[in-house]
C-alpha cells in the first residue's frame, strides 16, 4: 500500500475517460432493463417454488422440458446447490399440493430409478406479490430523497446532493443491469427478490459513506486552500482519501467474497449484488460523484 502513500494521480483527466464508461454502462443498462424487463423472484411476480433433492444428478433441460406440459407453462428450473438439488418455480394457479403431487408424479415417471424429495416449498399470492413490489420501489425512492436532503444539510450545497443522488442511481441502474442480462446465464438465482433488494439498499448506504468520506474532504480543502484552483483541489481531495477508500473496499470486498464462496446457494445473488456493488460504489465515489460535482461547480459559476 506504499502507492498509496503520497499519491498524485490525475483523477480529473481520468474523469473524461469515466464519464465515458459510465455513460456506456448506464445506456446498455437502461436498455436490458426496458428490453428484457426485470426478472423478478416469486416474492414479487407471485407463484410456487420447490426445491427438490434427487438421489443422483439430473438435467435442467430435461426436467423443464418435461414440466411445461403437467404445469402448463414452462417453469423456472434451476441447480440449487448441489448438482442432485434442483428449483423449480411456476406460476401455476393450482393449490400447492395438487402442484406438488403434479411434479412429483412427474419427476417419478421421468426418472423411476433416481427418487426425489421435496426439501423446500413456498408460495406468494399475486396481491401480496405487488404490495412487495411497491414498497420496494418506495423505500428506494424514500431513501434517495432522504439522501439528497441530507447531503444538501450537510454541505450546504446542492451541487453535492446532486453528485451524490446521481451517483447512487448509477450504481443501482448498473448493477440491476448486470442482473437482468445474467438472470438466465448465472448457475445461481439473479432474480429480484426481497434479498436483492436489501442488497441494493445496502449498496446505496455503503456507496454513499464512500462519497461522504471524500465530499467531507474536499469541504475541509476548499477551506484550507481558497487560492487553489478548484479543480485541483478536487483532484488533491481524491488523492487525500485514496488510501482509505481502496483500503475499506478492497477489505470489505473480501468479506463479500468469502460470503458469496461459503454462504450457500441462498445467499450467492445477495452476496454477488454486494461484490458488484462495492466495485461500482468504490469506482462511482471516485470518478461520477467527484465529477458531476465539478461539471455542476463550474456550470453554477458560469450562471
Amino acid at each position: 500500500m506504499r502507492w498509496f502513500e503520497t499519491p498524485d494521480f490525475n483523477f480529473l483527466k481520468a474523469h473524461k475517460i469515466g464519464q465515458i464508461v459510465s455513460g456506456i454502462l448506464l445506456v446498455a443498462s437502461i436498455i436490458v432493463i426496458f428490453t428484457k424487463g426485470l426478472q423478478y423472484g416469486i416474492d414479487f411476480r407471485g407463484g410456487k417454488e420447490f426445491v427438490l433433492e434427487f438421489q443422483q444428478p439430473v438435467e435442467v433441460t430435461e426436467v423443464r422440458s418435461e414440466l411445461a406440459g403437467p404445469l402448463d407453462g414452462a417453469p423456472e428450473v434451476k441447480r440449487f446447490g448441489s448438482p442432485q438439488d434442483i428449483l423449480i418455480r411456476t406460476d401455476n394457479p393450482g393449490d400447492i399440493t395438487a402442484v406438488q403431487s403434479t411434479i412429483m408424479g412427474t419427476m417419478q415417471q421421468l426418472y423411476p430409478d433416481n427418487d426425489a424429495t421435496v426439501i423446500k416449498t413456498d408460495i406468494v399470492g399475486p396481491r401480496f406479490a405487488e404490495d412487495l413490489k411497491r414498497g420496494a420501489l418506495n423505500a428506494i425512492i424514500f431513501a434517495l430523497i432522504v439522501i439528497f436532503i441530507y447531503i444538501l444539510i450537510r454541505f450546504k450545497d446542492w451541487t453535492f446532493s446532486a453528485g451524490a443522488v446521481g451517483a447512487l442511481f448509477h450504481d443501482v441502474f448498473i448493477v440491476l443491469g448486470i442482473f437482468t442480462l445474467f438472470s438466465e446465464i448465472a448457475p445461481f438465482s439473479m432474480q429480484i427478490d426481497q434479498a436483492i433488494i436489501a442488497a441494493f439498499l445496502t449498496i446505496v448506504g455503503y456507496s454513499l459513506n464512500d462519497t461522504v468520506v471524500v465530499f467531507d474532504r474536499i469541504r475541509e480543502n476548499s477551506m484550507l486552500y481558497k487560492t487553489m484552483d478548484y479543480d485541483k483541489m478536487i483532484n488533491k481531495s481524491l488523492n487525500d482519501t485514496l488510501s482509505r477508500t481502496v483500503i475499506t473496499s478492497i477489505t470489505t470486498l473480501f468479506v463479500v467474497t468469502v460470503l458469496f464462496i461459503f454462504g450457500g446457494e441462498v445467499l450467492k445473488g445477495f452476496s454477488f449484488a454486494l461484490m458488484l456493488g462495492v466495485i461500482i460504489g468504490t469506482y462511482s465515489s471516485l470518478f461520477v460523484a467527484s465529477s458531476m460535482v465539478v461539471e455542476l461547480h463550474k456550470r453554477k459559476q458560469n450562471t
